[in-house]
């Protein structure tokens, strides 16, 4: 960066600024818990000194607080993927089972909506489809803010709900499935080349709520990528070239993802693993009767507070998922 050339080039440049504070942002936590780790180890020796026990309630406060930064570092670590700092791009998809699958979607919706809130991350729906008496068949989320992705990968999955459906008069326990799908926002530089002869594009009139220009246009575009069978939809701008553009950044998004479960599934037939990336696989049982409880059936990790989750306190989960915390024994009912 002291070079006297390296502003010449303003996108090289900027390229290296950015990988610079992201190596400072890693160096800088970790010298400091160091630092405070010292400090620590003094005040300790002078709390057996301290007859009045005053200085042992500071080291155990003291000692709390690097517990937590040193766990919260431990998690940036764990983040290192190469996508991981990107925004992220959900794809909600209600499963079989009509009106009940459509509602549980919607439900699931509505968490991620208000984790991404609690995250401080910004959240656009890009496209949405009802359902035809509650609830969405669909919907397509871009969720922006520092890991995203990195912390959003963990709830790929299929998920499922087991209560008393509010939709069956009979009153009888009910299990509906919905499944996400999660890709990071590619950066312009990564090179994923779309040719026109391998996509359709197709533009229609813009549904549900929004602007008198949004339904009365035919401003929302649909991409069918032809190769891969992959479609994507864009209809929350008022503009056919600003939905276009999106709907083409989803489409690259959802090909490299590809392109990465690929050679993941390849690594894990080399090593003799049986990986979870497999797009289908239930992860997690949402149950709120006859008990409450959710659990993860890939970590183990549970509890019965249904409402927290499904206001958005999935960060246990994630958590235990990227601490690569390992699956114990799951009821069968949960199986």
């Amino acid at each position: 960066m002291a070079a006297g050339d390296f502003w010449n080039d303003q996108a090289a440049a900027q390229k290296v600024i950015t990988e610079a504070n992201q190596i400072r942002g890693r160096l800088e936590p970790l010298a400091s818990l160091i630092t405070r780790m010292d400090d620590l180890n003094v005040l300790a020796e002078l709390a057996l000194e301290d007859e009045s026990g005053d200085t042992d309630k500071e080291v155990a406060a003291e000692q709390k607080k690097l517990e937590k930064d040193l766990s919260d570092l431990e998690l940036k670590v764990l983040l290192g993927g190469p996508q991981d700092p990107n925004n992220a791009i959900i794809s909600l998809h209600a499963g079989a089972g009509g009106t009940e699958a459509c509602d549980w979607a919607s439900m699931l919706l509505r968490m991620y909506q208000r984790f991404a809130e609690r995250a401080g991350y910004k959240v656009d729906i890009l496209d949405i489809q009802q359902g035809d008496e509650a609830g969405i068949k669909t919907a397509t989320l871009h969720i922006k803010g520092e890991y995203a992705f990195g912390r959003l990968k963990a709830e790929r999955g299929v998920h499922r709900l087991v209560r008393i459906s509010p939709f069956n008069s009979a009153g009888k326990r009910q299990t509906s499935f919905a499944s996400l799908d999660v890709v990071a926002e590619i950066e312009d530089d990564i090179d994923i080349v779309v040719e026109d002869k391998d996509i359709r594009v197709d533009v229609y009139r813009a549904g549900g709520p929004g602007g008198q220009g949004v339904n009365t246009t035919d401003s929302a575009v649909r991409i069918t990528h032809i190769p891969s069978g992959i479609i994507v939809t864009c209809q929350n701008e008022r503009s056919q070239i600003k939905n276009r553009a999106t709907a083409m950044s989803v489409l690259k998004a959802r090909l490299y993802q590809v392109e990465m479960d690929k050679k993941k599934a390849d690594a894990e037939k080399m090593y003799g693993e049986k990986g979870e990336i497999g797009w289908g696989r239930q992860i997690r049982s949402y149950v709120l009767q006859p008990y409450q409880s959710v659990k993860d059936l890939r970590t183990g990790q549970a509890t019965g507070d249904v409402q927290a989750v499904l206001d958005g306190e999935i960060n246990d989960f994630i958590d235990a998922f990227l601490r690569g915390k390992k699956r114990t024994d799951v009821d069968d009912d949960e199986e």
